[in-house]
């Protein structure tokens, strides 16, 4: 089965670009396009794509706005948020609004093309430098606040995981970080993810350098 992606950007060469690299391959199917926020958000509603590749910056609505929408309409379609900036102000918001992962607009076509592999498996998009990064910058500029209560559901072993997950581990990482089977491991971060009620690895990051488990590297 192919993975449906709607392109959400105001540049019509940017779109077009980008549907050019994803439909030579077999397992993706661009099926349709957005100028702006807005119009991302009805297309989602109307197509159910797994996969938006959103840019931030658009007029009318933004792609954190929109995200930010489609999170409140409880869709299921994977937001990818892209940017031309590596330190881009909103992209932190994006992720905190429920985006899956970011890239820069510069990205390679077979890094675009794993991207959206990734997303579409329900993975969060942590592994590229610019997001730790990103995230170490954002990080910075939290208000110290006291742990989240949840925090008190998590194992000790639970606990760990999510704090290796702000590391950016990925699973496998994970497994041999701490001597684990991988399934072992997603069963971890599934458990971490529903007793934090939280949508994905991303939002588990968020709030793991928010309750100060991860801190912003010198």
């Amino acid at each position: 089965m192919s993975i449906r992606v709607l392109l959400a950007d105001d540049q019509a060469l940017v779109r077009s670009g980008f549907r050019l690299i994803l439909e030579t391959r077999d397992d993706l199917d661009v099926i349709g396009e957005a100028e702006d926020g807005r119009e991302a958000v009805d297309l989602a509603r109307k197509l159910r794509p797994d996969v938006i590749l959103m840019d931030v910056r658009m007029p009318n609505v933004d792609g954190v706005e929109a995200t930010r929408r489609l999170s409140a309409l409880g869709s299921p379609a994977r937001v990818l948020i892209l940017t031309t900036f590596d330190l881009d102000e909103y992209v932190y918001e994006a992720l905190r609004a429920g985006a899956a992962g970011f890239l820069l607009k510069d990205v390679q076509p077979a890094q675009l093309v794993d991207a959206v592999r990734v997303v579409a498996a329900g993975e969060a998009l942590l592994a590229p430098t610019v997001t730790r990064r990103l995230l170490d910058h954002f990080a910075a500029q939290l208000p110290s606040t006291d742990p989240p209560p949840e925090l008190a559901r998590l194992t000790e072993r639970e606990l760990e995981v999510l704090t290796l997950l702000a590391e950016g581990f990925s699973n496998a990482e994970l497994a041999d970080r701490l001597f684990l089977s991988e399934t072992t491991v997603k069963t971890h971060v599934s458990s971490v993810l529903r007793k934090l009620e939280l949508r994905d690895r991303v939002q588990a990051v968020v709030l793991a350098y928010k309750a100060g488990l991860a801190r912003p590297h010198p």
